[in-house]
């Protein structure tokens, strides 16, 4: 099974509707036109125009007579034509990461240049994976990620274990790196509440 996808952020062009279509036949061919449309976001007038438009391509068949009994299966053209635009969005995804990824890296540096020269990360999430990603091309050094969530906690994030925000005075490092966008001032009021002023602590936004 190939995991669907959400793109907030980037606009839903034809080719990432019929990317969208296509991916949920392939997951599940017997699915209805209802439940691809909640899969896909769109219409179900949207989707059996889809349908309609993919069947005639050749790119999928259709059999069964009621909701009931229908089923899509893609044919090797269709299947062919999935992967072509599954690599088609790898190819975007893999350039904006690298764009974020560089952006990162530029901003870590300039924690550097403060003088830092370990951290600890704030929020494990997909922000802090590029973040840790920037790292590798930085001499900053991770001393531990700690996370407010009890399910992360205890749990593996990139070779290192999450642990609770509690453990901050316990871990030492020269600065906390808040990678989480969601309530930073007041994960910042924690961290000073809890190090004092003898430690730096810094926010993506404010590098």
């Amino acid at each position: 099974m190939i995991n669907p996808f959400d793109a907030t952020f980037l606009t839903p062009t034809k080719k990432y509707r019929r990317l969208s279509v296509l991916l949920a036949i392939h997951n599940t061919p017997r699915i209805s036109q209802h439940r691809m449309a909640d899969l896909t976001h769109l219409s179900s007038s949207m989707v059996n125009n889809y349908i309609k438009e993919l069947h005639k391509e050749g790119l999928i068949t259709i059999t069964g007579k009621t909701n009931r009994t229908q089923r899509y299966d893609l044919t090797p053209a269709g299947r062919q034509e999935l992967i072509s635009l599954l690599l088609s969005y790898s190819s975007e995804i893999i350039q904006l990461y690298t764009g974020a990824k560089r952006e990162l890296a530029g901003r870590l540096h300039s924690m550097q240049k403060q003088g830092v020269q370990t951290v600890i990360l704030f929020g494990a999430a997909e922000t802090a994976e590029v973040v840790l990603a920037a790292m590798k091309t930085t001499k900053l050094i991770l001393r531990g990620v700690v996370d407010s969530d009890p399910e992360k906690q205890g749990m593996a994030f990139n070779g290192v274990t999450v642990q609770s925000p509690e453990t901050l005075a316990d871990i030492q490092a020269d600065a906390v790196l808040i990678t989480s966008f969601g309530r930073q001032e007041e994960i910042y009021a924690y961290i000073r509440n809890v190090m004092g002023d003898g430690i730096g602590v810094f926010k993506l936004s404010d590098l």
